[in-house]
């Protein structure tokens, strides 16, 4: 094998990694779906009760601002909880591991031949792996779980908050560009259409057919601004 091709392939991502990166974005595709249906609810809904466009643009920027802060800190809690639990148990494993070594070791060897091995093989490739990194292999093929890849709350929390903020801002600008007559209309197609790509995007990146998760979140996305402009033309008309 050739340098540049055994190179090559050292820079390719495992599977690992990769998996990793596209959670990732389909959790961004998510974060801007979100702010996407919500932010055109508050602001259709408001411009079926008023004209006025700075009325419209208040509404709009206090629920992305209150959608991105909400989806940030529901990021960093979770993955903080998923992170504290990763953390537990791979000190227990740290912790059997110089505690019980023989016993730790046999159960390498046995995962490994529920994979498929045979127990030579089994034993061959758990001592390799032991000599090398015995608790990094235990933690992968035990645990499922990369410890030099955990997930940074504050990241997730970043990411999820960005990714809410780019959705939001594309329903805040289609209603305020336009005359007021045409607000709500050229507002309500951009929403659908980039919904329509959000969907699909957020399907192809979780490995199955895009017609039918992006037909059910343009639905809902629809649904959503039919009933807030329902809700803002009868209150508008109320307080009128």
């Amino acid at each position: 094998m050739s340098v540049d091709h055994e190179h090559q392939h050292r820079n390719e991502p495992h599977r690992g990694s990769l998996a990793n990166k596209l959670n990732w974005l389909r959790a961004g595709v998510l974060g801007a779906n979100d702010g996407i249906v919500s932010t055109a609810g508050i602001v259709v809904g408001v411009a079926a009760a008023t004209a006025d466009r700075g009325a419209i643009f208040t509404a709009g920027v206090a629920g992305l601002a209150a959608g991105a802060v909400s989806m940030a800190l529901g990021e960093y809690v979770s993955v903080s909880t998923q992170r504290d639990s990763e953390e537990t148990l791979l000190a227990k494993e740290r912790r059997e591991l110089a505690e019980q070594p023989d016993e730790e070791f046999d159960e390498l060897v046995g995962l490994y031949e529920a994979k498929g091995l045979s127990h030579e093989t089994a034993c061959r490739v758990a001592s390799e792996l032991t000599e090398n990194d015995a608790f990094e292999a235990h933690a992968e093929v035990e645990l499922g779980i990369d410890p030099h890849e955990l997930t940074s709350p504050w990241q997730a929390a970043l990411s999820s908050a960005i990714a809410f903020t780019v959705g939001a801002l594309l329903p805040l600008i289609a209603i305020l560009l336009p005359t007021p007559s045409w607000r709500i209309p050229v507002a309500f197609v951009a929403v659908l259409v980039a919904l329509a790509l959000t969907g699909a995007t957020g399907a192809t990146l979780g490995g199955s057919r895009p017609w039918r998760p992006m037909v059910r979140v343009v639905i809902g996305g629809a649904l959503a601004m039919i009933v807030t402009f329902a809700i803002g033309r009868l209150v508008g008309t109320t307080v009128a």
